[in-house]
């Protein structure tokens, strides 16, 4: 799979994501993510655009790179994915809340091309899987780095999950359902702890 756009693509994200970090009690670089991103996309296809996309999904919604310079770079069909996988970017959107920015990525998806759809899953057992491994035994560290209602959060993923199982026509489905029931399982957990916090 390694290619001449691929390591232009690494190129990329390396200096376009080069001074963020992931959340957790080691700030590793962002593009730990995309890299993972990337390698469970791969497991589920061998298309060179699909995985250039995976690499930078995250580079309009969190970068000063813009489309245009994205289709010169890499071409129409990884710009139209990473589009279908970027929440809105005009002013006003920009100023919604978490929530009404999920819904709109949820609405998205259930119009976006198989190639988006594959990654979408890729991303979220990506970030539900480090999320549970981060803060299994760290409840508290949990409620304060993500802040908001635990329930909205999973009702985001839920959203999420349907608009995937609907229109999703790949073998990650079964990797992404396992993650989330993981995940819900977690929030659960967390939601004990808190409850009993606040009783004591």
């Amino acid at each position: 799979m390694y290619s001449y756009r691929i390591e232009q693509a690494l190129r990329a994200i390396t200096i376009l994501h080069k001074n963020q970090v992931r959340k957790g009690s080691i700030p590793m670089p962002y593009v730990s993510h995309l890299f993972a991103v990337a390698m469970i996309v791969m497991d589920y296809t061998k298309d060179e655009d699909t995985v250039l996309a995976a690499l930078l999904h995250d580079t309009i919604e969190d970068t000063d790179y813009t489309p245009e310079e994205l289709q010169e770079d890499f071409g129409g069909k990884v710009t139209e994915i990473v589009l279908a996988l970027s929440e809105p970017q005009d002013t006003e959107k920009k100023q919604w809340s978490w929530k009404d920015r999920k819904g709109q990525y949820a609405k998205q998806l259930r119009k976006a091309p198989q190639e988006a759809l594959l990654i979408a899953a890729a991303d979220k057992i990506h970030n539900m899987r480090a999320m549970v491994e981060e803060y299994f035994d760290a409840h508290d560290r949990f409620l304060t780095e993500f802040a908001g209602n635990l329930d909205d959060r999973v009702m985001q993923y839920q959203d999420i999950a349907n608009a995937l199982n609907r229109n999703l026509k790949s073998d990650i489905l079964t990797e992404f359902n396992h993650v989330f029931t993981e995940y819900k399982n977690f929030v659960e957990d967390v939601k004990k702890t808190k409850e009993h916090a606040e009783k004591f």
